[in-house]
């Protein structure tokens, strides 16, 4: 394996693993409920989750924004942080769906489970694995969500494929994420600082 890719994944894992065991210590990028409120999560949706798992958010985005989850569907939450979205998919989905959250940073997936038992969902299972490994069986996804995770996972082909291979036919991608411009320099992306920054 590439170090520099070890490297990377070893950062984004420390770089969260903080997060979520101290939110407010993050300084490069907004975390908790204000972020959440601009990027579009409704006050109803954030209020019924518990404080914690909201003051972790660590979000870009809102992938709901694209649809909303159905009555019965299975959904997939790549990188799923604290399970923010996890538990507003949970709460679309209902007990005939599933939500499965998968993060490879301990820390967060394990707030992600501990959420979920504290809201009561049965139906959520929260993984720990790298996205580029997804241990679920094909085509068994009607939607897989990101938010904010796209941007650091090294190897993105591969994660893709698994995507791919683990939606069901007709199923779907909504992702938020971060995206460098095609005028940005590589002097500027150096300025950017680590990967998980």
């Amino acid at each position: 394996m590439n170090k520099n890719i070890e490297q990377i994944r070893r950062d984004v894992r420390e770089r969260f693993e903080r997060t979520a065991i101290d939110p407010a210590a993050e300084r490069r990028f907004e975390t908790g409920a204000a972020s959440a409120l601009r990027l579009g999560y409704a006050a109803a949706d954030l209020g019924v989750l518990p404080r914690s798992t909201v003051d972790s958010f660590a979000g870009v985005g809102n992938p709901f924004s694209l649809g909303e989850p159905s009555a019965g569907e299975s959904v997939l939450d790549l990188g799923c942080g604290s399970g923010v979205d996890c538990l507003i998919a949970a709460r679309r989905v209902g007990a005939s769906g599933r939500v499965i959250g998968l993060d490879m940073t301990r820390g967060q997936a394990e707030k992600a489970a501990w959420s979920a038992r504290e809201t009561g969902f049965a139906h959520v299972k929260i993984l720990l694995a790298e996205a580029e490994r997804i241990p679920l069986r094909g085509s068994t996804i009607d939607l897989a969500i990101s938010n904010g995770v796209w941007n650091l996972c090294p190897d993105k082909p591969r994660v893709i494929g698994e995507l791919w291979r683990v939606l069901s036919p007709g199923g779907r991608v909504q992702m938020a994420d971060i995206l460098l411009d095609d005028a940005t320099t590589p002097e500027e992306v150096a300025k950017k600082g680590a990967w998980s920054d």
